[in-house]
C-alpha cells in the first residue's frame, strides 16, 4: 500500500475540542510551542477548578452495557470509574450511594434503557455511559429523562437509522484515537518492530481509528529513521467481536510462531487476553488499549491511552459547578492531553522519553496531524506495507 506520504496534515477541525475548564469550547495551546515534558497520557491535565455560587449535589451512576460487562474490566468501565472515584474522593460521594454501578440483565437497548430509568429511580443525576452500545438508547433517554445529565463516552446518541441528535443534557465525547494509534505505531518502530500486527475488535470508529493511525505512526517512524521502503510490514485485521475466543489466540500464534509478527497493537477488549496469552506463549510482544494495560500481562509493552478518567472526571466538576457544556459533541486529542502512552509503566528498551515527549509536542502543537478518515485508501503511507485480512 503505498501512497503519499505526510499528507497527515489533514484538518480534523470538523470535531469540537472540550478544553479543561470546559467553559467555553475551543482549542487551547497544549505547550505553546514551547520544548516541555509531554504528559504521561493525558493524566498530568490540571483538573478545573471551581467557581463562586451555589455547587449542584451530585449523585452518579456508571452503566454497563452488557450482563458480563464488568466494572474492572481494565478498559472502558474501569476508565470511567476512575474518574468518578476520583471525583468522588475529591467532594465526600460515598460508594454505594451517591457513586453506583449499574449492570443490564441483557445486552440490548430497551435493557439498558430500563436501567438508566432504574439508576435515576434510585437517585442518580448524572449518569456515565461508556461505549457505541449505548448510542440508540441515550438517543430516547435524553428525552426520556430532561433533568438527568448524561456523559457518554466515545458515540453520539444516534436513532436506528443514524440520526444523531445531542441534547442540552448530553455531553457526547469522542477521543483522537487515531493519534493515540500514531503515538503506539510510531514508539514500535523507533523501539525496532519491523513487522507488526493490528488486531481490532469491531470495526467500529473508535477502533478504526485506532488501527489508521497506528499504520501511520509506524509509516513517520519509519520515515524518520530513514528505513527502506516494505522494511515494515504491519498484519491488519478486525476479529468481529470483543469478546474473548480461543479462535482469536490460534490467529494470534500464527501470526506470532508463523509470520515472525513481533507485537501486536490489540483493540478489541476482552479479546486482548486471548492475544497476550499467545504472545506469552511466543515470547513476543502486545500493545494494549484504552487504559494502562500494563498490569495485565508482561507482555504490553505500553498502551494507547484515552483520558477516559479525566474526561469524566472533567465534565464530573462541570456539572457541580453549573457550566455543563451539554447538547455537542466534544473531542479529547492530543492538544489538551486527552490521549497518550504511559510511559511510566512502558516496557520499552530503546524508546526513550525523550523521544516520546518530542513527537507528543509535535502532535500537539499541530505540526503533525493524523488523518482520522475511516476508509483505508484515506490512510496516507509511504514506506510501510500494510496485508490486511
Amino acid at each position: 500500500m503505498k501512497i503519499k506520504h505526510l499528507l497527515l496534515m489533514m484538518c480534523v477541525a470538523m470535531v469540537l475540542v472540550v478544553t479543561a475548564c470546559g467553559d467555553g469550547g475551543g482549542t487551547p495551546a497544549a505547550n505553546n510551542n514551547e520544548e516541555t515534558t509531554a504528559p504521561d497520557a493525558g493524566l498530568a491535565r490540571p483538573m478545573p477548578g471551581e467557581v463562586d455560587g451555589d455547587l449542584t449535589e451530585i449523585s452518579v451512576a456508571l452503566i454497563a452495557h452488557s450482563p458480563d460487562s464488568i466494572l474492572d474490566d481494565q478498559s472502558f468501565n474501569q476508565g470511567a470509574w476512575d474518574g468518578i472515584t476520583r471525583f468522588g474522593a475529591a467532594h465526600g460521594l460515598v460508594e454505594g450511594d451517591t457513586m453506583r454501578f449499574f449492570q443490564p440483565h441483557s445486552a440490548d437497548d430497551s435493557a439498558r434503557l430500563d436501567l438508566i430509568e432504574e439508576a435515576i429511580d434510585t437517585g442518580a443525576n448524572v449518569l456515565v455511559l461508556p461505549g457505541f452500545h449505548f448510542q440508540s438508547s441515550l438517543y430516547d433517554a435524553q428525552d426520556l429523562f430532561p433533568e438527568a445529565t448524561f456523559i457518554l463516552l466515545d458515540a453520539s446518541p444516534q436513532s436506528p437509522d443514524g440520526v444523531v441528535r445531542v441534547e442540552s443534557n448530553v455531553a457526547a465525547i469522542h477521543y483522537a484515537e487515531e493519534e493515540a494509534g500514531f503515538l503506539a505505531g510510531y514508539a514500535a518502530v523507533m523501539e525496532g518492530y519491523r513487522n507488526l500486527g493490528f488486531m481490532g475488535g469491531i470495526a467500529v470508529p473508535a477502533v478504526v481509528r485506532f488501527g489508521h493511525g497506528f499504520i501511520q505512526g509506524a509509516d513517520f517512524a519509519a520515515y524518520s529513521l530513514g528505513l527502506e521502503e516494505g522494511e515494515v510490514n504491519i498484519e491488519f485485521m478486525y476479529l468481529g467481536a470483543f469478546a474473548p475466543n480461543p479462535e482469536f489466540q490460534t490467529t494470534a500464534a500464527s501470526w506470532y510462531e508463523l509470520m515472525g509478527v513481533e507485537v501486536i497493537f490489540v483493540a478489541a477488549g476482552g479479546a486482548g487476553s486471548m492475544i497476550m496469552a499467545a504472545a506469552e506463549a511466543a515470547g513476543t510482544s502486545v500493545i494494549g488499549v484504552d487504559v494502562d494495560q500494563s498490569g495485565l500481562s508482561d507482555t504490553i509493552i505500553t498502551s494507547a491511552v484515552k483520558g477516559l478518567d479525566v474526561s469524566v472526571y472533567d465534565m464530573l466538576t462541570d456539572v457541580m459547578n453549573n457550566r455543563f457544556n451539554g447538547g455537542q459533541e466534544l473531542r479529547f486529542n492530543a492538544a489538551i492531553n486527552g490521549v497518550g502512552l504511559p510511559m511510566h509503566n512502558s516496557r520499552f528498551t530503546t524508546f526513550t522519553q525523550a523521544q516520546y515527549d518530542e513527537i507528543f509536542n509535535r502532535l500537539a502543537g499541530g505540526e503533525i496531524t493524523v488523518i482520522d478518515s475511516l476508509y483505508m485508501t484515506d490512510i496516507s503511507t509511504n514506506l510501510v506495507t500494510v496485508n490486511e485480512h
